[in-house]
């Protein structure tokens, strides 16, 4: 089935999130759509599933125009979507789950659950899936219920397929697998549309490539153009992609973690039993597959856990029990993995929110009266030095692009003195210019001589900034590895694997 779009312009109030997009897509073609988070790659493939309606424009199948009202529309057009955040039912069974929304029924209009059954075999037969049936979706790994996703697309005959940053939270080798399919469904003459911002994947599968930017399509390239040209696409600019630093030189503050333990308010143990200590001059990643302990071992470090157990020491100082206020003073840096909720006060300014943590001290604040020429000054220059691009210090920090928010929460974090420095996924939903920045940023704070901790579910990134890498799996660590380990052997810490039986089995 050939796909066309033609002139589709979306629109959310006074923003365009899709300008007057052209686009193409033959059977039996990868055709990838790349571009930064917020480039309206997402919200165009929810015009063609039916989710959004287009203010202007049309959607073509075989030169027919198409009129959805809805994703049902879309699905029995021949459209199938695979979502970045998988649309399934935890406690539904796999067959459960192919039959949800297309329903078949027999004698006395019982769910017909052999039919799904035997459609989610002969899908998963002729792909290699090795997907049962009868499993509860909550109970399999994450490459797993993707394959699900696939399966429930397939089963309505999609003839043209999307994947929506199909890979966020997938191992590296659950994305080579994903890429295979992604080759055997075109060769079956699918037309597949792969949403991306990772240069990796657009060259490893993509058969065209076409660049979003801002809403609009800035160009498009050949599967052999390099990183570098990609990038500049994206951004408009030349970006440096490679990190640069030089080996560790270790000195000043040590934190030292000792069996640490987390747990919910449901007794849950999210954190188990970790231990690591990093030094002044060197940059330990904590890398691992989105959601097994990462981000509650970062909040426990930064004072944001109710339910602690274990040590953190910082130069010997017990950070355990004690209120986020003390550990700001005892000089833990903090930037959140959602800026938006945890990171920024959207309502408040650039210049409110880069002195936030610090509004009752010299020079922002005395005899309890806040210093406004202080703060503003103070703004001024952070504001320069960080390359945060605003109109002026008293816009509302909710109205800055999300690289330029980063740079807000990195801009009040940096700007005071740290005895350690964490960051949770400091590059997410930011173009590759800022992330180009970010890290220069990250590489000074450690040559300064700071502890640094980074969180990172991206193994380019991680291998990229890191002096070491902790890998965490199900809340424990696997293995803490040098940076020049090799991917398929992190890849494999990722999932579980040791060290050790990962590089035999790499």
């Amino acid at each position: 089935m050939r796909l066309e779009l033609r002139g589709i312009t979306k629109r959310f109030g006074s923003l365009v999130a899709n300008d007057h997009i052209d686009l193409v897509v033959e059977p039996g073609e990868i055709h990838c759509l790349l571009g930064e988070n917020g480039a309206g790659k997402s919200t165009l493939m929810n015009v063609l599933y039916g989710l959004y309606t287009a203010d202007e424009g049309e959607i073509v199948l075989d030169d027919v125009v198409q009129h959805f009202s809805g994703p049902g529309d879309a699905m029995a057009a021949g459209i199938g979507m695979v979502h970045q955040h998988f649309m399934l039912i935890p406690v539904f069974t796999v067959a459960e789950n192919v039959l949800l929304g297309n329903e078949q029924t027999r004698g006395g209009g019982r769910l017909d659950l052999e039919a799904g059954r035997a459609k989610v075999k002969e899908i998963a037969d002729r792909f290699g899936f090795h997907v049962d049936p009868d499993a509860l979706v909550e109970e399999l790994p994450v490459g797993v219920q993707q394959r699900v996703e696939i399966i429930k697309a397939l089963s309505r005959d999609a003839k043209v397929l999307v994947f929506d940053e199909p890979t966020a939270v997938l191992t590296p080798q659950e994305t080579d697998e994903l890429m295979a399919i992604m080759r055997q469904l075109k060769s079956e003459g699918v037309a597949i549309v792969f949403i991306t911002h990772k240069l990796r994947e657009v060259r490893a599968v993509a058969d065209r490539i076409t660049v979003v930017r801002r809403g609009a399509i800035v160009g498009e390239a050949a599967p052999g153009a390099t990183d570098a040209e990609l990038a500049a696409l994206m951004v408009g600019r030349a970006v440096e992609l490679t990190v640069h630093k030089d080996a560790p030189q270790y000195g000043g503050s040590v934190l030292e973690v000792e069996q640490l333990d987390v747990i919910d308010p449901r007794g849950t143990v999210l954190v188990d039993d970790v231990t690591f200590t990093v030094r002044g001059g060197e940059v330990l990643v904590v890398a691992g597959v989105q959601g097994n302990g990462q981000t509650e071992l970062a909040e426990a470090l930064a004072g944001l856990q109710p339910h602690v157990t274990g040590s953190i020491r910082l130069d010997g100082q017990e950070l355990v029990g004690k209120s986020v206020r003390q550990l700001i003073d005892a000089g833990v840096g903090f930037v959140p993995e959602d800026r938006g909720v945890d990171g920024l006060v959207g309502t408040f300014t650039v210049a409110e929110n880069l002195m936030l943590n610090r509004a009752d001290e010299l020079p922002f604040a005395r005899h309890g009266m806040l210093q406004l020429k202080a703060r503003d000054k103070f703004a001024v220059d952070k504001v320069d030095e960080f390359d945060i691009r605003t109109q002026g210090i008293d816009v509302p920090a909710g109205r800055l692009s999300g690289g330029n928010q980063q740079k807000v929460v990195l801009a009040r974090e940096l700007s005071r003195e740290l005895k350690v420095f964490i960051a949770a996924q400091p590059t997410r939903g930011v173009d590759v210019g800022s992330i180009e920045f970010i890290h220069k940023r990250i590489v000074e704070t450690r040559d300064a001589g700071i502890p640094v901790i980074v969180l990172a579910t991206e193994l380019d990134e991680a291998v990229a900034l890191g002096d070491r890498i902790l890998v965490m799996y199900r809340g424990r660590v696997v293995g803490i590895v040098p940076a020049t380990t090799p991917r398929d052997v992190i890849g494999l810490m990722m999932a579980g694997i040791a060290p050790d039986d990962a590089g035999e089995a790499a």
